[in-house]
């Protein structure tokens, strides 16, 4: 049992560290190109590591078991359209500021995930997961070199949240498993994780 705890401990302070360092960081906004570009942008970011990881562990909180990949495959679906936008000269100002703010929104949806008198109805969730992929495609997009393929970057970068949000669902499984305090810590520094993004951009 002291085993069992220790590795539960280890597992839930590494899921922290990751979560944390998140308020620290902003993101880079350097120009891209290929590929390699688009599959490296979303670990080099880490507002979009964070909200790609919290669309995961949502889904796996608050959707059902038959339907936890609707969260992912809604962010995908919304992430590619609102990369494309700019390429067609579409551009909303004060992206990057709701970015942050989708961090912040992402980590109350996971608190909400787990509460009987805040949890969101299912589609008001996936709603917010749509506007928070969008926001996040479009500053993908707009970092894109113009007469560069869009397509390369495109499929390095879904590539890339794809993979995060299957680390997410899988961390998100893990924490079900009678792991609250480690869930309210991890949604509460995802939410911290937001506003201090928010705060360095304002």
């Amino acid at each position: 049992m002291q085993r069992s705890n220790t590795k539960a401990c280890r597992g839930g302070l590494a899921v922290l560290a990751l979560l944390a360092a998140g308020a620290a960081q902003a993101h880079p906004g350097h120009g891209t190109e290929s590929f390699v570009d688009g599959l490296a942008h979303p670990f080099s970011g880490f507002d979009h590591l964070l909200a790609m990881l919290a669309v995961g562990l949502w889904s796996a909180a608050a959707l059902p078991a038959g339907r936890r990949l609707a969260g992912p495959a809604v962010f995908l679906a919304m992430l590619l359209v609102g990369a494309a936008l700019p390429q067609f000269g579409v551009q909303l100002p004060g992206v990057e500021v709701g970015v942050a703010l989708s961090v912040v929104a992402l980590g109350a949806l996971m608190i909400a995930a787990r509460s009987t008198t805040l949890q969101l109805p299912i589609p008001a969730g996936l709603a917010l997961v749509g506007l928070a992929a969008l926001l996040h495609g479009m500053a993908h997009g707009a970092e894109l070199r113009a007469g560069h393929s869009f397509a390369g970057y495109a499929i390095g970068f879904m590539t890339a949240s794809a993979l995060l949000h299957g680390a997410g669902l899988a961390a998100g499984s893990w924490l079900q498993a009678g792991r609250g305090w480690a869930w309210r810590t991890a949604a509460g520094l995802m939410g911290l994780s937001g506003l201090v993004l928010l705060a360095g951009r304002l």
